[in-house]
C-alpha cells in the first residue's frame, strides 16, 4: 500500500516519492515515510536530551524558562500551521523541526563556541553538521545500521547550512550547497519557524527573567506597536497576560506576512514539482518590510539579552567548563567512558578528538557540571 495525500500541493514533497533511506526498509502499511521519521526522532535519546539542554538560560537558573525541547516543539507547532496553509508537507516539516537542535552541545551557542575552538585543528564542531550525525551514525536503537536511518528530505532539512569544504565530505546530502540549489519548500519552512520562535519566546524569557524590562522593549517599534495594541484592546492590563497577548501579536503577524509573501513568490516563480522548488530561488521568506523587523528584533536581543553581563557570566563558565572537559579528556583518554575511547591506531588524534566532541555535545546542561565536578573536585566521585 502507497500512503499519498492528494490534498497536497504539486511541489509539497511526497513521503512516495521520497529519495529514500541510506539502509532499505520495507514500507509501513499505516504511516507514510515522513511520520515514521517523525516517531523514530520523538523515540530518539538524543530528543529526550534536549529536555535539559539550555536555550539563553542554564537548565538550574528556573523552571519556567525554554529548554531546546520545549523550543523545538514551538518550532515544529508554528511550522504546521504554516505547511497546512501552503498546502505543504506537514508530516515531512515536523519531523525537521523537532529534529533540528539534536546536535547543539550544553550551555547553547557558548558551548557551541567553546566545543568549535577545541575542535580547530580536528574539523571544527558545528551543530548542524552535529544534528546530522546524530540521526545518521550516533543514536543505536536499530540492528542493522547505525543512527535513525531517516529520509533524504528530513536529513536534507536539518543540515541548514554547511560550508563546501564540509559538503564535498557529505555526498548527496551536501551536493546542494555545492550546485547552489534550495531545498524542499519544507525545509526552508522550518528554518523560518525556528526564527519566529526563537526571536519571540526569548522576549518572554528575558521579561520573565528580569534581564529585559518592558520599557526597554517598547523602544523596539515592533513591539511597542502591538504592545498598544492590547493597551487599546484591555485598557490597563500588565505583566504576564499583557506581555503574552503582545507576543501572540507579533507571532501572528510574522506567521501571516511569511504565509502571504511566500504565497506571491511560490506564484511567481510557479514550481510544479520539488525539482523545480531545488532549481528556483528560495521562495519561502518575509517581506522585505518585514525581514528587517525581524532583523531588528534578531539585534535588539544580541545587545539587550544575549550580552547582558549575567548572561556573560554564565557563558563564560560555560566555556571554561566545556574546554576544561575537552583538554582533561584529550589528554587522558581513559577518563572517557569505553565506548568513546579510540583503541584503533588513530594519527593525529582525529578520531579521538571527535569521539570526545560527541561525547561533550550529548551531554545537558546538568550532566556537564557534573562531570566537571567529578573531573576537578577531590571529594566528587
Amino acid at each position: 500500500m502507497i500512503l499519498r495525500d492528494a490534498t497536497l500541493a504539486s511541489y509539497a514533497a511526497q513521503a512516495a516519492t521520497s529519495r529514500g533511506r541510506r539502509f532499505s526498509q520495507d514500507a509501513s502499511q499505516s504511516r507514510t515515510e515522513y511520520q515514521r521519521d517523525r516517531d523514530r526522532i520523538i523515540h530518539s535519546t538524543a530528543f529526550r536530551r534536549l529536555e535539559y539542554k539550555t536555550q539563553v538560560f542554564v537548565n538550574h537558573e528556573g523552571d519556567l524558562f525554554r529548554t531546546r525541547l520545549t523550543h523545538s516543539l514551538e518550532v515544529a507547532q508554528i511550522a504546521r500551521s504554516i505547511a497546512r496553509q501552503l498546502n505543504l508537507n506537514e508530516d515531512l516539516v515536523e519531523a525537521i523541526s523537532l529534529a533540528h537542535d539534536l546536535g547543539h552541545t550544553p550551555f547553547g551557542h557558548a558551548g557551541q563556541d567553546a566545543l568549535n575552538d577545541c575542535m580547530k585543528n580536528f574539523g571544527g564542531f558545528e551543530h548542524n553538521l552535529q544534528s546530522l550525525r546524530v540521526v545518521d551514525e550516533l543514536e543505536e536503537r536499530y540492528g542493522a545500521f547505525d543512527g535513525l536511518n531517516l529520509t533524504f528530505e528530513t536529513r536534507e532539512g536539518i543540515l541548514k547550512h554547511c560550508s563546501l569544504s564540509n559538503a564535498k565530505n557529505l555526498g548527496d546530502i551536501g551536493q546542494r550547497f555545492i550546485d547552489k540549489k534550495q531545498p524542499t519548500l519544507e525545509a526552508q519552512l522550518a528554518n523560518l519557524a525556528d526564527e519566529i520562535a526563537y526571536n519571540n519566546h526569548d522576549i518572554d524569557d528575558g521579561l520573565r527573567s528580569g534581564l529585559m524590562q518592558e520599557a526597554q522593549l517598547m523602544e523596539l517599534d515592533f513591539f511597542a506597536r502591538y504592545r498598544r495594541e492590547v493597551e487599546a484592546e484591555y485598557p490597563g492590563l500588565v505583566g504576564r497576560r499583557a506581555i503574552a497577548e503582545t507576543i501572540r501579536r507579533m507571532i501572528n503577524a510574522l506567521i501571516v506576512d511569511l504565509i502571504v509573501n511566500s504565497e506571491k513568490r511560490i506564484a511567481e516563480y510557479a514550481p510544479q514539482s520539488v525539482d523545480d522548488v531545488r532549481n528556483a530561488p528560495g521562495m519561502i521568506s518575509f517581506s522585505e518590510e518585514m525581514r528587517i523587523q525581524a532583523n531588528l528584533l534578531k539585534r535588539f536581543l544580541h545587545e539587550n539579552l544575549y550580552r547582558h553581563y549575567l548572561v556573560n557570566r554564565m557563558t563564560a563558565k560555560a566555556r571554561r567548563t566545556i574546554r576544561a572537559l575537552f583538554d582533561a579528556m584529550q589528554a587522558e583518554p581513559i577518563l572517557l567512558p569505553p565506548d568513546y575511547q579510540v583503541k584503533a591506531a588513530d594519527p593525529g588524534g582525529q578520531l579521538q578528538a571527535r569521539k570526545i566532541a560527541d561525547y561533550i555535545a550529548g551531554m545537558t546542561d546538568r550532566y556537564a557540571m557534573r562531570e566537571y565536578r567529578r573531573l576537578f573536585a577531590v571529594d566528587e566521585v
